[in-house]
């Protein structure tokens, strides 16, 4: 297990940039909506803490994690955004579904970065079991949503800082 001796919510605050005058999106999964819901507010707890103001930060709900990318790319054309984290939470059940449903919202999730050369975040649980989404979300091994946010803070201020000048 990757994460059975790693704390996701645990960051050296001193490597992460500022986000004072970012403006922010996310796109939540209302699919496993306890989870979700618990990344989301690790997320923006954590952009809040490193200087992002709540309300540069544009949110929508989306049906089910194979919704994220389209949620993604819709909210990147409709505002002038610098990044984006997609929240989704994907439980194993008892047929193949699990793995079409993470391939292409994995796949679509980079397609939209490539697309837009905009941050766009995969803070997807892949889960075998809510036990595990469960310690990812909030539990013993942290909150992924933390880690997210502080991924997309160290992109957006890379896309800032090799941006083109002129």
């Amino acid at each position: 297990m990757a994460t059975a001796h790693t704390n996701l919510s645990q960051y050296d605050a001193t490597g992460v940039p500022r986000g004072a005058g970012l403006r922010l999106g996310l796109v939540v999964s209302e699919w496993n909506g306890e989870i979700t819901q618990a990344l989301r507010d690790g997320a923006v707890e954590t952009l809040l803490k490193h200087g992002v103001a709540l309300k540069e930060i544009r949110e929508e709900r989306v049906p089910g994690s194979y919704e994220l990318a389209l949620g993604a790319q819709l909210l990147l054309e409709a505002h002038a955004l610098d990044g984006v984290i997609c929240i989704g939470s994907v439980v194993r059940g008892e047929t193949p579904h699990f793995d079409f449903v993470c391939q292409a919202t994995a796949q679509g999730i980079m397609e939209v970065n490539l697309k837009h050369g905009t941050p766009v975040i995969f803070c997807v649980l892949t889960d075998n079991d809510m036990e595990q989404a469960r310690a990812r979300s909030g539990g013993r091994h942290g909150n992924k949503g933390v880690e997210c946010a502080v991924a997309l803070l160290k992109m957006a201020d890379l896309r800032r800082r090799l941006a083109p000048q002129g």
